[in-house]
């Protein structure tokens, strides 16, 4: 049995995290800034604190969790906005590397979430975590995001920084937001389509989480991502052909930029990013394939259909 301690937790990740670790016979503490919201979403056998220093000096914490992270599709990139995304990343791991580090009794690993925005635009080249990126807003974020997140390395201990993809679950994220324009079949591709989407189940995704966590041999970047990324083109399409629904044209290049601004381009470019470090570690994925996945979601959000 371990003690995590996880930021981030009442989030679509980490609420299901928590979850998964309760059942397993760990003991959770989740920081939050509501923490009287922290047990609803979950579980009563979760504790919730609003700070780092109503953790005891003495207290073991085996393993830290760091999801925490203003979403970054829920409004326009203005500075003030850029602002907040970079705060709510770098400073709040920032904040908690060094409360790691100022530590006696130190855990023996730190995961910290970062995105597939790393890689930046690249087109239809396949991306491994050995790859390259291309220069632009999301990498910035990402990389500044990463760096605070390794100086835990300076303690000795093991961090994993987990690059991850479109989590698909049946509620909340990504995949929530698509769901009402099909219903009124008014669903399409975006732009040209061509696009591709790193994508992976919730269910994989909290998996590898524990994974990681599990495996002490681990360490470094992974991409967490199902192990075939499809186009916004062939997304679209299955889940069209899955919700029964009709998909009109697409959504043109011109339009998105006019209402999104830059953050059009977290639409309109992509990754094809897969998991190679996962898979060369042993790693299953329950859903490697786009069409099973989405069955399985769909079945259980179907009140929502």
């Amino acid at each position: 049995m371990k003690h995590y301690l996880i930021s981030g937790g009442s989030g679509l990740i980490g609420s299901k995290l928590c979850q998964q670790l309760i059942a397993e016979g760990h003991n959770v503490t989740v920081i939050s800034r509501t923490p009287n919201t922290v047990k609803d979403k979950c579980g009563i056998n979760v504790k919730a604190i609003q700070s780092l220093t109503e953790i005891l000096p003495d207290s073991t914490i085996n393993i830290v969790i760091n999801l925490a992270g203003e979403p970054i599709a829920n409004a326009k990139w203005t500075n003030k906005r850029k602002k907040l995304l970079e705060s709510s990343r770098i400073n709040t791991t920032r904040e908690l590397v060094n409360w790691i580090l100022n530590r006696k009794q130190k855990p023996e690993c730190f995961i910290s979430g970062s995105a597939v925005g790393w890689y930046g635009d690249s087109g239809d080249q396949i991306l491994t975590e050995e790859s390259k990126y291309h220069d632009e807003y999301t990498h910035k974020l990402c990389a500044a995001w990463e760096q605070q997140a390794l100086q835990a390395g300076k303690a000795g201990i093991r961090v994993c920084i987990v690059r991850t993809g479109l989590v698909l679950a049946s509620k909340g994220g990504m995949l929530q937001k698509m769901l009402l324009p099909f219903k009124f079949n008014l669903g399409g591709t975006l732009g040209d389509g061509h696009q591709y989407m790193p994508w992976i189940h919730i269910s994989d995704m909290i998996n590898l989480l524990i994974f990681l966590a599990s495996n002490k041999d681990l360490k470094g970047v992974f991409n967490a991502s199902a192990p075939n990324p499809v186009t916004n083109h062939e997304f679209t399409t299955e889940l069209a052909k899955q919700l029964h629904r009709y998909k009109l044209l697409p959504a043109p290049k011109w339009l998105l930029k006019i209402l999104l601004g830059e953050m059009s381009s977290l639409l309109l470019t992509g990754q094809r990013a897969v998991p190679q470090r996962a898979l060369e570690n042993g790693f299953n994925f329950t859903y490697p394939r786009l069409a099973p996945a989405l069955n399985n979601i769909l079945t259980k959000g179907k009140k929502i259909l």
